[in-house]
């Protein structure tokens, strides 16, 4: 189950010049500024846009070979697309908007239900509304049901919380964290917002003035120091940890290190034990010491090695990579504390974090 898509397409200002290898399951994200070649891409996959040369093949099924003289019409692949704006039938309500793709698929080949796709993305309530009585959150979720209920092969999702503020993009994630746990659709989800991919992904392309810099499964791409990902204000790591603890009183959470007795306490509700839950740690959230004793209000210190370092985009700041019993963290530190604690590849030291500061 794999997603191959070679694609080069000349612009007379631009060049799309991309070879991705993406997993036919799960959440993939295209990252990377306006201008990336994020939505073009996008577009060739799903042949609204036709490549000057092309291989694109979904789970087995060739969408695109120009070598060949092979191009899927977009109406003819298994694809649901979702725009950033949700682009509703504005006569017709809801349940009528929904059931648009749903009744060209014939019943046995329908993977997803009417009923599940409301439960899932929670809009049970708002059949009977026409689009103008939808706030920009209820529109968006909408769209994405009624994407999903053409029961796609692959899901494209174009930048889908651009157009929301913050408070509509708090209420629509918790959907779609939902979407990538319970349905075995393969989704690939352009951004440049690096909290969304963090939350969402399982798999991350790195996409620059049309080339891909880098691929591979999000933590590890997210922890790399050669990359731009690390200089942002918000860069940090992924960790799929699984719980093996909670104490009530105090509504914290141990979240256990994958391959490791290791784990980091949480400020979250209960959750039961060998659950799965993501976290992510911020470079900015993490601080290094030499010694790992002492009371202090930071629950978590950590053994850990430095791996790695760099120059940040602050001359004052510096990056560091970290490896903890096979974890990766970065930290972001002053050059003066790097200097001062007297660092170096190979260090051995004591990564502390915030309860309160692990994202989870």
């Amino acid at each position: 189950m794999s997603l191959t898509a070679r694609i080069h397409h000349r612009f007379p200002d631009f060049t799309l010049d991309v070879d991705l290898q993406l997993p036919g399951r799960g959440v993939s994200a295209l990252f990377g500024q306006s201008g990336s070649g994020k939505t073009t891409c996008l577009r060739c996959l799903a042949g609204l846009e036709r490549a000057t040369e092309a291989y694109i093949e979904v789970n087995g099924q060739v969408w695109h070979d120009s070598r060949q003289g092979l191009f899927v019409p977009p109406h003819q692949r298994s694809l649901g697309y979702v725009f950033q704006e949700a682009s509703l039938f504005a006569h017709l309500n809801v349940q009528r908007n929904l059931e648009f793709g749903w009744r060209r698929i014939p019943a046995a080949q329908r993977k997803v239900q009417l009923e599940q796709a409301c439960e899932l993305l929670g809009i049970g309530q708002l059949l009977g509304r026409m689009p103008a009585h939808l706030s920009g959150g209820e529109r968006q979720r909408v769209g994405i049901a009624r994407a999903l209920l053409t029961s796609p092969g692959l899901l494209l999702m174009d930048e889908p919380l651009a157009a929301l503020d913050s408070q509509r993009k708090a209420e629509i994630l918790p959907y779609l964290e939902r979407l990538h746990d319970e349905l075995e659709i393969a989704v690939v989800y352009v951004s440049h917002a690096q909290d969304e991919v963090a939350r969402l992904a399982d798999h991350l392309a790195l996409l620059d003035r049309g080339q891909v810099q880098a691929s591979g499964p999000v933590g590890q791409t997210l922890a790399r120091l050669d990359l731009p990902l690390a200089l942002g204000d918000d860069a940090g790591v992924v960790i799929e940890g699984r719980v093996v603890g909670h104490d009530a009183d105090y509504q914290l959470l141990s979240l256990g290190l994958p391959g490791s007795d290791l784990h980091l306490r949480v400020a979250h509700g209960p959750l039961a034990p060998g659950s799965a839950l993501r976290a992510k740690v911020q470079a900015r959230d993490v601080s290094l010491s030499l010694d790992g004793q002492g009371q202090s209000s930071i629950l978590n210190r950590l053994p850990a090695v430095v791996t790695g370092w760099r120059a940040a985009d602050n001359n004052a700041h510096v990056l560091v990579g970290l490896d903890v019993d096979g974890t990766a963290l970065l930290a972001r530190i002053t050059r003066y504390s790097w200097d001062q604690l007297g660092l170096a590849v190979g260090s051995a030291v004591w990564g502390q974090i915030k309860a309160v500061a692990v994202l989870a």
